[in-house]
């Protein structure tokens, strides 16, 4: 079996590391070691646009770049008005794919109708801001790189992603592994949730926003 070879390399802002890696055909970034994310394997970032998207949406984050797998699967659904804000937390991330890994999803970044904001996705939460919500962020509610993002899914965190979507938005969020108590706080914060198998131990948790 062929190495894997060390492509680049990155720190989060806590000073995890991060390395973009290959092995033949196979692109995969890793988080201290752990594989974080692979190209072989993206279906489960392609259910969370079909979870949270219809095509009616006019606005829509996207929190955590990844690979562009997500993005892609937006944008394959939004219409041509429609805009794409994506927050990224680490510019290397950014700079990876719009180099090695841009092919991978077809150049999502150069989309005319994507906005990149660097920086933390809680940032990008203004009130009544979205249609639609779509975060694959840190292995979800179990936070594997970021100690800080685990502020994103506690009890304020919710709120404030509760109070950036409109009246019937949704919020589609991949995580890593099932979190009942994760679920229970989106429902005490307003939403109306679901729980979607997405693979293995993977979930994703579709919360809508109720209309009044």
């Amino acid at each position: 079996m062929k190495p894997w070879v060390k492509l680049a390399s990155a720190r989060t802002p806590e000073g995890a590391a991060l390395t973009l890696e290959q092995r033949g055909e196979e692109l995969a970034i890793r988080a201290g070691g752990q594989l974080l994310m692979s190209s072989r394997s993206h279906g489960s970032e392609e259910l969370l646009a079909r979870a949270a998207l219809e095509g009616r949406e006019r606005d829509v984050l996207v929190g955590g770049l990844g690979m562009g797998f997500t993005l892609r699967a937006a944008l394959d659904r939004l219409a041509a008005g429609a805009r794409v804000c994506v927050a990224e937390l680490i510019s290397e991330v950014v700079a990876w794919n719009r180099g090695p890994l841009s092919a991978l999803a077809g150049a999502p970044l150069e989309d005319p109708r994507v906005r990149v904001q660097l920086g933390d996705v809680r940032e990008a939460l203004g009130p009544h801001t979205f249609d639609a919500i779509l975060l694959d962020v840190d292995n979800g509610p179990s936070a594997l790189t970021q100690k800080a993002n685990a502020a994103l899914y506690a009890s304020k965190g919710v709120a404030a992603l509760h109070a950036a979507l409109r009246p019937g938005g949704k919020l589609a969020l991949w995580s890593g592994a099932p979190a009942p108590e994760f679920a229970a706080r989106l429902e005490r914060a307003g939403f109306a949730v679901e729980v979607r198998p997405a693979g293995g131990r993977h979930v994703i948790f579709l919360a809508a926003r109720k209309r009044r």
